[in-house]
């Protein structure tokens, strides 16, 4: 067993696991059945490679997609909006075919959305339990990929809904294909879908930023 303080790792899981918690105790206990950014979005966000504009978006669009969805759908559906660079990911649970249709529509005409991808299901909403796994899940494949010492964590975005595992982001194809390796083996998933832009290796590098440089050392 490693020592507390030869390693960061045993920090990062604490960390984790004190934001997971944290969102199992707001969004399972929360009055509205609409959900914004998926179950821990945003958790752990070291290196994003959307520009500040496109992340102002993306908020906005999860913010406007709930705000109309609450007008056209009310306490019937429990649907989760997730925007990365303008793409909208809808998770969650509605009564009948027609509301799933009718999610889309409203979503998909929400200012400067560029796609929408459903994946509602026609199903009763999850029992606290599977919610609570599907939180647990999300903690667990971020603190893999922050452990993953050839990807940026940051680049990623993790939803689950019902064992299936959702990655988002601005990648490259290695980056994609070691993300999913490193998802399909975190305990409970069932699946995992990718939603990801695939970028050359050369654009890879223009966006992450150059590490740190440490301050010369004082002259004796």
């Amino acid at each position: 067993m490693m020592k507390p303080n030869t390693s960061p790792r045993p920090l990062k899981r604490l960390l984790l696991a004190a934001c997971a918690a944290a969102v199992v105790g707001s969004s399972l206990t929360a009055c509205f059945p609409l959900l914004v950014g998926g179950a821990v979005g945003g958790v752990l966000v070291a290196t994003d490679r959307r520009t500040s504009g496109a992340q102002l978006e993306d908020e906005g669009i999860e913010l406007r997609s709930m705000a109309r969805l609450r007008d056209n759908i009310g306490s019937r559906a429990r649907v989760s909006v997730t925007s990365y660079n303008r793409q909208v990911l809808l998770t969650g649970e509605v009564l009948n075919e027609n509301d799933k249709k009718l999610v889309e529509q409203v979503v998909s005409r929400v200012e400067n959305v560029n796609g929408v991808v459903n994946e509602l299901a026609i199903l009763n909403s999850p029992t606290l339990v599977q919610r609570s796994s599907d939180v647990l899940i999300t903690g667990q494949v971020k603190a893999l990929l922050v452990d993953a010492k050839d990807l940026y964590a940051g680049a990623f975005k993790v939803v689950t809904e019902r064992g299936t595992v959702y990655l988002m982001g601005r990648v490259t194809q290695r980056e994609a294909d070691r993300a999913t390796e490193i998802a399909r083996g975190a305990r409970g998933v069932q699946k995992v879908v990718r939603i990801l832009e695939i970028i050359s290796e050369e654009e890879m590098q223009r966006l992450v930023p150059p590490p740190a440089k440490s301050a010369p050392a004082p002259r004796s």
